[in-house]
């Protein structure tokens, strides 16, 4: 029988489980004109495609099945959620692969846009990165050291007992080019945010 079943729903797209694929639609806005959405789903949604594509020979990834208007059908991973088992699993072994996956990805210039351990999954030893749904191209330093920074607030809001850890061991197995230029900015990008609470 053909059973669908959501396993997450987000601001942006809804994930379903149908017979051992991960659906991804992305979610109608009412709020903006019908065809202007229609369109800028497409986009996103075949930019998301083509970085997963570009990407599958590079880090781990999930493989896509098709992509269809406004819908990507790919590979389920079973594996655990890093969100949900980081504590208990080798997370030595875990940061520092994620470091080594983090240089080859920004080597590319691809950004995340979303670096939780929501979107990382462990498979065979090996750490998949999925949801590439806020993921673009830039060469910027800015850009890079904001991924980082965004997966150091994610660690230490979610994982803090370990949080230090695993950030030193990421950062040092981060080696891509101007990686001294990207460390030196992430401080930087976190001083901002400390002045925005202030004011």
């Amino acid at each position: 029988m053909d059973m669908t079943k959501t396993i997450q729903q987000g601001a942006e797209a809804i994930i379903s489980l149908q017979n051992n694929q991960i659906l991804k639609n992305r979610i109608k806005k009412s709020y903006r004109l019908k065809e202007l959405d229609i369109k800028l789903r497409t986009r996103r949604t075949k930019s998301e495609a083509k970085i997963i594509e570009k990407l599958k020979s590079i880090i781990n990834v999930p493989k896509i099945i098709k992509t269809e208007n406004n819908q990507i059908i790919m590979q389920h991973l079973k594996g655990k959620k890093l969100s949900e088992h980081l504590e208990k699993l080798n997370y030595q072994n875990i940061c520092k692969q994620l470091g080594e996956i983090l240089t080859k990805l920004h080597n590319q210039n691809i950004i995340h846009g979303d670096l939780t351990t929501s979107n990382m999954i462990l498979k065979n030893n090996q750490v998949y990165l999925i949801d590439f749904g806020l993921g673009f191209h830039s060469h910027k330093i800015e850009d890079k050291a904001v991924d980082l920074h965004l997966l150091k607030q994610a660690l230490e809001a979610k994982h803090f007992t370990i949080a230090n850890e695993c950030i030193t061991t990421i950062l040092k197995n981060y080696k891509p080019d101007n990686y001294k230029l990207i460390l030196e900015r992430i401080p930087v990008i976190e001083s901002r945010g400390r002045y925005k609470k202030k004011h």
